[in-house]
């Protein structure tokens, strides 16, 4: 994690996206904060290491940029010490692992290209660190996001929804043919799954399967989850329009469903990697550590698209 914070990994992935002929823009923090990206900059701001927000776009030969992409968006927190709501010292070393899903979306686009496969693809990746100095995000803590939404923190070890839902609200601007996301995001699914299978929760049921598919050729089971609309009553907010963690239970659904409220308007589907994303024995042709989940996914998935 010291070497790849946010504004290294941004270079490094700008660099990477140049030789395989991918377009990158990197926003900096002054341009995320005239974008009013409240959760990203909230995340970040206990940092000395700035927040970034990356776009990639592939396009192939053929198909102009105004045809509608597959957006992917990936969670991109460079090391998670839990902010003020901190971590336990155990496996905190881990953590460098939480920028497994921008890695996975990063990797997919640049592969896409080289492959050439005929699909307009654009990847978005919010980086941040999420640490706890004198200026970090606090329990209670009010922004706005995107999107307009304002959000109460109720735990700040809860981030990786709050950079994405400013992700996801931008991605809305491509006018996405499909747009998901990945993440590692909830220890609540890596106790249901374990390192077998990620999770899936999706409002398009056509997608959800179209998802699963992939899934299965490429190796990566998912298991989808319900989104039923009594959980949105478990995140809504009591001094703002939601709050980042359920005051109850259902831990995988209610991440699912705070992220709807800022991808709900396109075809939409979370990937929950967070048992998924790394392994710390070696298995099949997994070393230890990064296993790369979500890529091949994601490839079989636009091969049918």
């Amino acid at each position: 994690p010291n070497v790849i914070y946010p504004a290294a990994y941004a270079e490094l992935i700008r660099k990477a996206a140049v030789a395989a002929g991918v377009k990158c823009q990197v926003l900096e923090e002054r341009k995320l904060e005239a974008l009013k990206m409240g959760g990203i900059l909230s995340v970040g701001k206990g940092s000395a290491r700035k927040p970034r927000l990356v776009v990639l776009e592939y396009t192939p030969a053929g198909k102009g940029s105004g045809s509608a992409p597959v957006v992917l968006v990936g969670k991109g927190v460079t090391f998670d010490s839990g902010g003020i709501s901190l971590k336990p010292g155990k496996s905190m070393d881990e953590m460098k692992f939480d920028m497994s899903g921008s890695a996975a979306v990063v990797a997919a686009v640049i592969t896409a290209a080289k492959l050439k496969l005929p699909v307009h693809v654009v990847g978005i990746t919010p980086l941040a660190e999420n640490m706890p100095d004198g200026g970090a995000m606090r329990p209670g803590d009010i922004f706005t996001c995107y999107n307009g939404k304002t959000v109460e923190c109720l735990n700040t070890d809860a981030e990786g929804r709050l950079i994405l839902a400013d992700a996801l609200a931008y991605a809305e601007r491509f006018k996405p043919r499909y747009l998901i996301d990945i993440a590692t995001l909830t220890g609540a699914c890596a106790a249901v799954l374990d390192y077998v299978g990620s999770g899936l929760m999706s409002n398009d049921p056509e997608l959800a399967a179209k998802l699963k598919a992939a899934g299965d050729k490429a190796g990566e089971r998912l298991w989808e989850f319900p989104l039923w609309d009594e959980y949105d009553e478990f995140i809504k907010g009591t001094y703002a329009d939601i709050q980042n963690i359920s005051r109850r239970q259902a831990g995988v659904q209610t991440s699912g469903m705070f992220l709807k409220n800022f991808g709900g308007h396109s075809k939409w589907a979370h990937l929950d990697v967070a048992g998924t994303a790394w392994t710390q024995a070696a298995r099949d042709y997994n070393t230890v550590g990064a296993t790369g989940v979500g890529v091949r996914l994601f490839i079989e998935f636009l091969k049918g698209c």
